[in-house]
């Protein structure tokens, strides 16, 4: 027996193994973590991540690809020989991508390479400087406030190397070359729900989609470093993606049961948009944002000249929780059932997506339902609510609307029409139109 059956409580279980790793937008960090989700999607389902190198110096767009960080070792000592932060103990307590020092200096010189956020006193903060070469270290402002006058020797073991970019993608074939794209990003340290969540849950999806029987559309999972892996993916596959991308969702901070959000594409009118937000408005605690709050990968997919109808999907949004981009982001922030939860919405809208026909009622006037086994034998008051989904989906079947459009006007979830379709189809009332 697997040793986990329910997928929220494998995504967490995955989450917790890849919670402990130093990554950032390039190095051994991203690599491992994508053998590890690698080792475990082979391991149930025969099938492997492509894993691509691009390397360093590489122009991307407007972009280029960085150096490739290498950290061994980064820590703060007092005079005394006392360790006051230690990347070993959290690997936040250093900046993304900083340079090496080995210096002793006093107090004042000390906090000039100190960040903290203090509006959370006792959290540690992500900070990182990619593209501009600088040393620091973070700590909570409370320890800050703590440290005594005196001498501190300051210590990063670092260095940037020619190295590689690195991205993986499973194409996932259907009946259609249309496609549906779900992605992620491999690029931050220690944070479970900003960080580990997505990831977790988009292998939980692999899973799922390789299962799925007669899938229609071709689907893809990519897995890259947030904005310069994108990009990266982006102009290595944009052509393909311009002419088979159906609808596509970037997943972040999904591990959490405090809400669900959708982040809209720049004008919020694709398939992506109406269905993602048909299935999460019957969701508790749902959020609605405008392409002018994105945060995520979004944004490149989204991006002039791009325009790929790509959503970006949340628990509770990025940038919209406190605990956001520290050390506060910890195991504690994602649960079984929040991964869960997150679970359930995703594979409903694929289930959505593949039955999202157009449809068209084949008689003139309204089809008796009762010799049909469709509607009661006996009409009383009450009765009529038992069949008025039905009655409804009927009445605005006529070939302009499809399986999220009807369920947006007669208010019945997708997953109940998919049913009622499927009966009305068995006794011939019901032909797909799709045009």
């Amino acid at each position: 027996m697997e040793m986990y059956q329910n997928p929220g409580k494998r995504a967490y279980h995955m989450a917790e193994k890849i919670f402990p790793i130093c990554r950032s937008i390039m190095g051994k960090g991203v690599r491992k973590t994508l053998h590890i989700l690698d080792d475990y999607i082979s391991q149930s389902e025969g099938i492997h991540f492509n894993i691509y190198e691009v390397p360093s110096d590489t122009s991307v767009f407007d972009w280029i690809i960085p150096k490739e960080w290498v950290i061994r070792e980064a820590y703060i000592d007092d005079e005394s020989g006392n360790r006051i932060i230690d990347m070993k103990n959290n690997n936040l307590h250093v900046l993304g991508y900083s340079g090496s020092i080995d210096k002793w200096v006093d107090l004042a010189e000390l906090k000039e390479h100190i960040f903290t956020q203090p509006e959370q006193p006792e959290a540690i903060p992500y900070v990182t400087s990619y593209y501009k070469e600088q040393y620091g270290f973070c700590m909570s402002q409370e320890q800050l406030d703590t440290l005594p006058d005196g001498k501190y020797h300051m210590y990063i073991d670092s260095e940037f190397i020619d190295g590689n970019l690195t991205y993986a993608e499973i194409n996932l074939a259907g009946k259609s070359d249309e496609a549906v794209l779900i992605t992620s990003y491999i690029c931050h340290p220690s944070m479970a729900n900003n960080e580990c969540s997505g990831p977790a849950l988009l292998a939980e999806l692999v899973r799922y989609v390789n299962k799925m029987k007669n899938r229609h559309y071709t689907y893809i999972f990519v897995l890259n470093p947030e904005t310069i892996g994108s990009l990266t993916y982006l102009q290595q596959k944009y052509q393909y993606l311009k002419e088979h991308l159906a609808v596509g969702a970037v997943l972040s901070c999904v591990g959490d049961d405090r809400g669900y959000s959708l982040i809209h594409t720049r004008y919020a009118d694709t398939l992506a948009d109406k269905s993602l937000a048909n299935i999460l408005s019957n969701r508790k605690g749902f959020h609605e944002y405008s392409f002018l709050e994105r945060g995520s990968d979004e944004r490149q997919y989204n991006a002039p000249g791009i325009d790929l109808p790509v959503v970006g999907f949340c628990r509770t949004k990025y940038g919209e929780y406190s605990e956001y981009h520290t050390s506060a982001d910890d195991m504690g922030m994602i649960s079984h059932a929040g991964f869960q939860g997150s679970f359930e919405v995703m594979t409903e809208w694929l289930n959505a997506l593949e039955h999202n026909h157009k449809y068209k009622i084949k008689i003139l006037g309204e089809p008796q339902l009762g010799k049909r086994g469709l509607y009661p034998n006996i009409s009383r008051r009450g009765g009529y609510e038992e069949v008025a989904a039905i009655k409804d989906f009927i009445a605005y079947a006529d070939g302009s609307n499809d399986l999220i459009d009807l369920s947006d006007i007669i208010g019945v979830p997708v997953k109940e029409l998919i049913n009622i379709a499927k009966k009305l189809e068995e006794e011939g009332l019901l032909d797909k139109c799709d045009c």
